[in-house]
């Protein structure tokens, strides 16, 4: 059996190459720990104690079936990972950024974006090649472009510019913007970024993005708005023909239960009652939404939508009729 020396990168490597032992099974001997890594019995024992100082809990029992096992730490460590084993994490991580699993889509583009930056080229098209060759059932969700994801994700991190192609719902053009953050609703991917051309806070929706670019562009941050309040109201207010205002005869802690923060703003207006607002372009759809609401309410405006919900119900009422009458 091999000595190695226990200084320099030559002690980093097989330390590392411990690590990944002790991920592989759940209990090394310490005698065949050291076949494998070529270093005496004494050598294994002074590596397990740096792994335990860099955090690693490496559990040690004597005996027979004793032996060397890694168990649950406190702290979270950086995973060891094979080339197949790094490929199929990324994939994973795509597919819950694209939002097949529920909750985890923000949680998913910032590891894929630390993920990507360390991966190799060749492994990287192995991903990009299996999603592209994959398919979801659409969950009615708006798609995103992976890429686009961690473009934007590495770019709010790196505090750099970004230009792309928007297909907003009054024009298209290229927009100019400093990133700051990205927002997950239950549906889609906002980013809230200031706007260079228009000198002001703006909300994107990411499906409606094209060719965007990170050109190198560094910026100062600025005093940003809080991330996720700012893109509620403006996808509850913001860029639609018709806001709409209504009382609900519940609490708010009630109808917040029922209706996500990407659909609109619930505020209260005392212990039994709420103010509901959301925007929309067609007014017998927010009509038919709002009317859907468990609850007694009062459209407060537009009147506009109070004279669609009227025509509405009267429809619903001749369609309710008895047909054998009249």
């Amino acid at each position: 059996m091999s000595t190695t020396s226990d200084g320099g990168t030559g002690t980093t490597a097989r330390v590392l190459r411990l690590l990944d032992l002790l991920q592989s099974r759940p209990v090394w001997s310490g005698t065949e720990l050291a076949d494998r890594l070529g270093v005496t019995t004494r050598s294994v024992r002074r590596d397990v104690e740096r792994l335990r100082d860099l955090g690693y809990p490496v559990n040690a029992a004597h005996g027979a079936g004793g032996g060397y096992q890694l168990g649950a730490g406190r702290r979270l460590p950086p995973l060891l990972l094979d080339d197949t084993e790094a490929v199929a994490v990324a994939v994973c991580l795509r597919l819950a950024a694209g939002g097949t699993v529920e909750g985890l889509g923000e949680a998913a583009v910032r590891t894929l974006a630390k993920l990507d930056q360390v991966l190799p080229g060749r492994l990287r098209a192995q991903v990009e090649a299996i999603h592209e060759a994959t398919v979801t059932l659409d969950s009615g969700a708006a798609t995103v472009d992976a890429a686009t994801l961690l473009l934007l994700a590495r770019a709010c991190r790196e505090t750099e510019r970004v230009t792309f192609a928007y297909a907003g719902p009054r024009g298209s053009g290229e927009r100019r913007v400093e990133p700051y953050r990205l927002v997950a609703t239950g549906r889609r991917w906002y980013l809230l970024a200031y706007d260079l051309d228009r000198e002001d806070w703006r909300t994107f929706r990411l499906d409606r993005m094209a060719d965007a670019e990170a050109r190198g562009w560094r910026f100062t941050p600025r005093e940003a708005p809080e991330a996720a309040a700012y893109v509620q109201r403006s996808i509850s207010r913001g860029a639609y023909d018709h806001v709409a205002r209504v009382r609900i005869e519940a609490p708010k802690s009630l109808v917040e239960k029922q209706i996500p923060p990407s659909v609109g703003t619930v505020t209260s207006d005392g212990p039994d009652r709420c103010i509901f607002e959301a925007g929309g372009n067609h007014l017998g759809a927010m009509a038919m939404h709002i009317g859907a609401l468990p609850w007694e309410m009062t459209v407060l405006e537009p009147p506009e939508l109070r004279e669609t919900m009227r025509e509405q119900a009267a429809r619903m009422l001749r369609a309710a009729g008895d047909p054998t009458t009249g």
